[in-house]
């Protein structure tokens, strides 16, 4: 399995459509990190990516976010968009999981099936 460092980096996302498009990446891979994640945060600018993760919650966020679930191939298993105050059930097979603003997903061609990969800085 790849494991990162807390950081920056790039999103690179392989569309179902063979489209690519590269994201603003920030990285949570210390246990620190990935309890932080984007509380107390009212936007952010790209993703935020959680590894190793199989869940997540939205208590105390300011901003409903779109999740994807990524299997250890980095293919997305499941996308949903969560409202503050939620607990995202746990995926099987889900081994990092990516968070950004509602609605960004979509736009970058994210969906179930799509592969991507991260380059870090």
């Amino acid at each position: 399995m790849t494991r990162w460092r807390d950081g920056r980096g790039t999103l690179v996302v392989h569309g179902v459509a063979d489209e690519v498009t590269a994201v603003p990446l920030e990285i949570a891979a210390s246990y620190r990190a990935r309890t932080r994640g984007l509380l107390g945060r009212d936007s952010l600018d790209g993703a935020l990516l959680l590894s190793p993760a199989g869940s997540i919650h939205t208590f105390r966020m300011r901003m409903p976010i779109d999740v994807a679930y990524l299997d250890r191939r980095l293919t997305v298993i499941a996308v949903r968009t969560m409202r503050p105050g939620l607990l995202g059930l746990p995926r099987l097979r889900s081994r990092h999981v990516l968070e950004a603003e509602a609605g960004a997903m979509a736009g970058w061609g994210l969906v179930a099936g799509a592969r991507v990969s991260v380059e870090a800085e």
